[in-house]
């Protein structure tokens, strides 16, 4: 965050805010990563040991998918305050790396049959937006890239 109005010391104080909250975050998620892929395994485990063997119905095969994927979310959105905490500035492909994981994680565990049509139209257009936002954002800084290697060569 850049204030470039106000005493200094007010600015030292919010950076210094901004840095302490981002901290806590970063260890929050770090926990909820851990205590979650704990409980994955847990949950692995106990049907392995407990005579059910692995999840091969479907409906338990896809939740267990979708928890795989809620802490592959959980682990991009630590990436995401990482950055931040490096970098001080939230790094837009990550975001929608996170958005279209978690777009993801519902369409697999979706029954089209419960929602109507237009629910299910509507959940296409997120990913149709998420997809096109994800292709600009590259192509853009593909393009500055190549803008800089071009001027670096002059």
């Amino acid at each position: 965050m850049q204030i470039k109005h106000g005493p200094d010391w007010f600015r030292k104080i919010l950076v210094l805010v901004e840095r302490v909250i981002v901290l806590v975050l970063l260890v929050m998620m770090i926990l909820v990563v851990v205590i979650s892929t704990l409980e994955l395994g847990w949950m692995l485990i106990t049907q392995f040991f407990t005579g059910k063997g692995l999840p091969l119905d479907a409906s338990e095969l896809l939740n267990t998918f979708s928890f795989f994927l809620l802490i592959l979310i959980g682990l991009e959105l630590m990436e995401t305050i990482k950055m931040y905490l490096d970098q001080n500035q939230v790094h837009v492909e990550v975001v929608f790396l996170v958005a279209m994981i978690a777009v993801a994680r519902k369409v697999i565990v979706l029954d089209a049959e419960k929602y109507p049509p237009l629910a299910v139209f509507g959940i296409a257009a997120v990913i149709f937006a998420l997809s096109v936002g994800y292709y600009l954002v590259k192509r853009t800084h593909h393009q500055k890239a190549r803008e800089g290697s071009e001027s670096e060569e002059t």
